[in-house]
């Protein structure tokens, strides 16, 4: 039984003295009068980027990426000031450094190199540079003929406290002994005087060892580092497909198994996709089971919601027998792994009345006055088939443990992915412990979270550990309402933390859009989800195989869910419609691996065209001065599924890489197709009933001859 207010202890005379005392400290004024520990430090160090909520949450970033760090660094008077960036990977006994350099207006800035997967942590210092001030005042004073003798004097003694720093540090070796020898001859050199002394002073050669050797007594370091969690390329990009494994019989009527889904794999990794998401896997209760379309009752065939998991069969370390054995579902991962694809798995923390768990382990569940569990509900629906779990049971610690237990399961059968379901419902600190100890030792693993809740809420889950996060994508439509949520997600604070994953439709979700059954609003909703985020996926085969009847008006539950029950479907598209979204979804995914300007977020920038339903952007890698190495994609979509729309394109030719006026050509990857553009403002005709609801253009710099020139470009 859950513990109720009459049971908690309460506080003794000694634990209430604590408390006051406690709190009388905190609201006692500061000492004002203390003497600092070191009043020496001038330099002023502040607003540190990035930065996650003052360094309470690690900065995201992918292995390979140069982490760009920035931060405000000043002092009072003229002195010159020099700084640097220090970073290590977490566990490593030393710290690296790199020289910050001067962005103007008192902002610095340095790069972290993330070699390695795992956890980061960079920090800055700063310090006035005493021979970079001198140096600078020599050269003002020689240049109005003034007499430096004592400047070179001052000079010297500045070079005879390098040659002691070296020496306090126990230099050895021959580079570090050489540059001590170096330095005694300049300094003698600048004690001599003469134009030769202030030649000496002014060789680029002693200004490199004297930076090699600052002066760094009175430095101001920034208080505590800041980490960055690197995950591996997986985390920020990749194409998923869901698939409910009990759904791939090659006949009606048949319960579908490992070794049948086995047998798409090579169907679904040929249209492009990554990660092939199941739903749950594990025994499926029997008690107070739903049948078809949510029924409360289930009839004797009914095989249940995969999500009210466990049963007399096992739980959530077992499969569902009708799916197959455990080496069945080694045997799926092995296979997957083969045909390039990585199987990732639902995560979802909940369990039916004949779980295991609810007699092993009766205090992970809340009680009722009655003695009843509390089933799961969100009024007016009822989940009588679901039990929550209770996380604020007096037996917490040996919950977290047991719930990790799951995810180290399932880790050691080869799963590196796991879609975690409605997050949102479980303790916040649960998950920050539990993803933190599970990556620390596989830091590989993903977690995607499913939480369609508040902003803030998904925030924090982002901010806790979760490497990607479900958004409103889904339900963003508008031009207006599409530009301003990408911007906030790809251009704002969350782009430190927050990575989306765009799913135009899911088993929960059949939006009002897609119920007309369009084809062009299918591939219209294809192309947005998967070119304006580097992670999306969809339900499947659901999606290219347009099924678009809600369960009744107003819903967005699919009519006939297979959340419910078993969905044979043939394997061939249904018509010339099913067909051609399938083809897209091949041609979208080929692109998306062709062109690494789609496998990044923060490089979206939006063009303005003079129609509101038609939305353009753009994305690109910048490759060397000149140009090799670029890769651009501009993509222009007809937001109107039903009829063609033209509109002039507005393009931003610095953001595409193209000089004012430039004439360049564009090759369409849906259509393949190209065309010859100049300058910024281009004619666009998009026309779903033609094929035509959207352009995935490569951006070609330079065109040639031979070119193909459309009519309505000319």
């Amino acid at each position: 039984m859950a513990r109720t207010a009459a049971d908690k202890p309460a506080r003794t005379p000694r634990s209430r003295a604590k408390a006051a005392a406690a709190a009388a400290a905190m609201a006692a004024p500061a000492d004002n009068t203390k003497l600092p520990e070191n009043g020496r430090q001038r330099v002023v160090l502040e607003h540190p980027t990035p930065d996650v909520d003052g360094g309470r949450f690690p900065v995201k970033r992918i292995v390979g990426d140069v982490l760009h760090a920035e931060i405000d660094a000043f002092a009072d008077g003229h002195d010159v000031v020099a700084g640097l960036v220090r970073y290590q990977r977490v566990g490593e006994r030393r710290w690296h450094e790199a020289p910050l350099t001067p962005l103007g207006n008192d902002r610095w800035a340095g790069d972290v190199p993330l070699t390695q997967a795992g956890r980061h942590r960079f920090t800055f210092a700063a310090w006035i540079d005493r021979w970079a001030t001198w140096r600078r005042d020599l050269e003002k004073r020689v240049a109005a003929a003034q007499d430096v003798t004592v400047d070179l004097h001052i000079g010297a003694q500045l070079v005879r406290d390098a040659i002691e720093r070296i020496a306090d540090a126990g230099g050895s070796g021959a580079a570090t002994s050489n540059d001590g020898e170096l330095l005694a001859t300049r300094a003698a050199l600048l004690d001599f005087g003469g134009e030769e002394a202030v030649a000496a002073a002014l060789d680029p050669e002693l200004d490199a060892l004297m930076l090699a050797h600052p002066d760094r007594a009175f430095e101001t370091s920034w208080p505590r580092p800041i980490e960055v969690v690197a995950d591996r390329e997986r985390a920020r990009f990749g194409a998923w497909y869901e698939r409910f494994p009990r759904s791939t019989a090659a006949e009606a009527g048949v319960h579908g198994t490992f070794d049948t889904l086995r047998a798409e794999l090579p169907q679904i990794a040929e249209m492009g996709f990554d990660v092939l998401y199941l739903p749950p896997i594990h025994p499926i209760g029997a008690h107070h089971r739903k049948g078809p379309n949510n029924a409360e009752s289930a009839g004797p065939g009914d095989p249940g919601s995969p999500w009210a998991i466990g049963s007399v069969e096992g739980g959530h370390t077992s499969v569902h027998p009708e799916l197959g054995t455990l080496d069945d579902f080694d045997a799926l991962v092995r296979a997957a792994t083969d045909t390039g694809l990585e199987i990732a798995l639902d995560l979802a923390y909940q369990c039916a009345p004949d779980h295991p768990w609810v007699s092993e382990h009766p205090s992970w569940f809340r009680h009722r006055p009655d003695g009843s569990i509390q089933y799961a509900e969100n009024p007016p629906k009822k989940y009588q088939d679901i039990y929550p779990i209770d996380f604020e049971t007096d037996d917490w610690q040996e919950l977290w443990v047991g719930l990790k237990g799951v995810v180290d399961f399932w880790i050691a059968r080869g799963v590196r992915i796991f879609r975690v379901d409605n997050p949102h419902t479980k303790a916040f600190g649960f998950w920050e412990w539990m993803i933190g100890a599970v990556t620390a030792e596989h830091p590989d693993v993903i977690f995607l979270a499913e939480a369609f809740t508040r902003p803030k809420v998904m925030a924090r889950l982002a901010k806790l550990g979760f490497t990607q996060s479900y958004t409103y994508f889904t339900w963003r439509q508008e031009k207006w309402e599409l530009e301003e949520y990408l911007t906030e997600l790809t251009q704002g604070e969350a782009a430190n933390y927050f990575r989306p994953n765009f799913w135009p439709n899911t088993p929960d979700i059949l939006t009002e859009q897609l119920q007309g059954g369009s084809r062009g609003t299918y591939v219209q909703r294809l192309v947005l989800a998967a070119t304006l985020a580097a992670s999306y996926g969809i339900y499947g085969p659901a999606f290219e195989l347009l099924e678009s009847a809600p369960a009744k008006p107003g819903s967005e539950e699919y009519l006939d869910s297979e959340k419910y029950e078993v969905r044979w479907r043939d394997p061939r598209p249904v018509n010339s419609a099913a067909a051609a979204v399938t083809d897209a979804i091949r041609r979208v995914n080929a692109a998306r691996r062709a062109h690494p300007a789609l496998q990044e977020n923060t490089n979206l920038r939006f063009h303005h065209v003079d129609n509101e339903r038609i939305i353009a952007y753009s994305k690109r890698t910048p490759g060397t001065l000149d140009g090799v190495g670029d890769d651009t994609v501009l993509v222009i979509v007809n937001l109107d599924g039903q009829a063609k729309q033209i509109g002039t394109v507005h393009l931003d030719l610095e953001a595409l890489g193209l000089d004012h006026d430039a004439r360049f050509a564009v090759h369409d990857l849906l259509g393949d197709a190209t065309y010859q553009w100049q300058g910024s403002a281009n004619y666009v005709e998009l026309d779903p009933a033609g094929g035509r609801p959207a352009h995935i253009f490569h951006v070609r710099h330079g065109i040639r001859r031979d070119e193909h020139d459309h009519p309505y470009f000319a």
